[in-house]
């Protein structure tokens, strides 16, 4: 077996390619359903955010396996294989191994640090169980980058500060804004991004903000987050107006198409009325051509890489730190994977000795006649089991102990020298 990831992210392909890629949590069942269904897939997980999309499959064929994942990419984007090709990047087993730890310790993101991709690869952790798709391998494999997105965020430095796409967004409205405390403020949406936004907003003194929600509830459940902080809180309906009083506006929903171009601005906005916009959302809210309108300023996710920039150099030291911890973690799986070899010796093992001890039980109690009562039958049966687990615990510990190859290659060999076992290959 192998692992694989293929996907792309910010570092390899545009916004208007990522949005074609993007899964909304609500297709996660299906898409990984999908995968499933690929001869050669053995285990699938999918990490979709704003800046990323990975496909992590094992697989016991891994060109077969690749080639199916891109196959799923192109039909689900309706983007020709060779046009999505040049955008993705493929990383084969230590690779992918340290490639997840380093995502969900923020090492990977659009922002050093950023905190929430470690929820997001929890979120796949959960999904892929839910849905069917993690077994063994990938459950131990994120489970340990979980591991160590904690250890990162715990052990050193790097998440302190401005460290989201929220905050890099409001860190860039700053930079074109000469007093944020006098601008007036919309955020469309009302998600965990949104929050995000309100918080590093009030952080950065803006005192006017609303909130366009489709939901009033779950907009005046964001608002009740921030007692201190006065925000209006309007429907979906009364987006326009609120964006034709406004001097900034944040889009943060899960809608598939754009909610804002330049024909719906054009006739609220008065002239010669500025008006900035901040789209961190992938799929876009923002159609690209809005800045066809002469003081419209649109910037999406991938604009956020001037502020990114700034705070790179502060980080990369702390980042250095943080990969000799993920080091650490990748031998951790390293040792476990190595271990999965001798499953089918040790399997093979028990069976065999199981297979005994449950045949000269029968010719014991068939010789102690019915008279033996059951109560004694189940003694026995205990005794025996038990006689049997103790037999095997130190040589099976002792086998997966084996770190190096060879030693544990010669035990494994050993083993089925002298109890004659035809284990076969579990594992390759």
């Amino acid at each position: 077996m192998n692992i694989a990831v293929v996907g792309l992210s910010h570092k390899t392909a545009p916004v208007e390619i990522r949005e074609k890629l993007s899964i909304p949590e609500i297709q996660t069942e299906s898409a990984i359903a999908h995968l499933s269904s690929y001869p050669h897939i053995d285990e699938v997980a999918i990490v979709s955010t704003c800046n990323r999309m990975e496909i992590y499959i094992v697989t016991s064929e891994t060109e077969h396996g690749i080639r199916e994942v891109t196959q799923f990419l192109s039909e689900y984007s309706k983007l020709p294989m060779l046009s999505l090709r040049q955008h993705l990047f493929m990383l084969l087993h230590d690779d992918a191994v340290m490639h997840v730890m380093r995502v969900a310790a923020g090492l990977d993101s659009l922002v050093l640090g950023e905190g929430q991709i470690l929820a997001q690869i929890k979120t796949t952790h959960k999904h892929g169980q839910q849905y069917n798709g993690i077994k063994t391998i990938l459950n131990r494999l994120f489970k340990q980058a979980i591991t160590a997105g904690k250890r990162v965020r715990t052990e050193t430095s790097i998440g302190t500060g401005a460290v989201s796409i929220s905050s890099a967004a409001v860190e860039l409205a700053q930079m074109k804004m000469a007093n944020l405390a006098a601008c007036r403020a919309t955020i469309l949406g009302a998600g965990k991004m949104s929050r995000l936004l309100v918080q590093h907003l009030v952080s950065k003194g803006a005192a006017q903000i609303n909130i366009v929600n489709r939901s009033r509830d779950r907009a005046h459940e964001l608002a009740q987050q921030f007692p201190e902080q006065p925000i209006r809180i309007h429907l979906l309906s009364e987006m326009m107006t609120v964006i034709a009083d406004s001097d900034l506006v944040f889009t943060s929903t899960s809608a598939t198409e754009p909610i804002l171009d330049r024909a719906k601005l054009e006739i609220i906005l008065e002239p010669n009325r500025p008006l900035m916009l901040f789209d961190i959302s992938v799929p876009r809210n923002i159609h690209g051509d809005v800045n066809e309108l002469a003081n419209v300023q649109a910037f999406n996710v991938d604009d956020l890489k001037a502020v990114v920039a700034q705070n790179y150099e502060s980080r990369r030291k702390m980042a250095q730190e943080a990969e000799r911890l993920l080091e650490q973690e990748v031998e951790t799986f390293d040792i476990w994977w190595r271990s999965l070899e001798t499953v089918s010796t040790i399997s093979c093992l028990r069976h065999k000795i199981e297979t005994i001890r449950e045949q000269e039980l029968e010719k014991a109690l068939s010789r102690l006649g019915s008279e033996f009562g059951d109560k004694h039958q189940e003694v026995i049966e205990a005794l025996t089991r038990g006689i049997v687990n103790k037999i095997l615990h130190d040589p099976m510990v002792q086998l997966r102990a084996q770190q190096d190859v060879e030693a544990r290659q010669r035990c494994m060999q050993t083993l089925q020298m002298l109890f004659n076992l035809d284990a076969g290959e579990q594992f390759s």
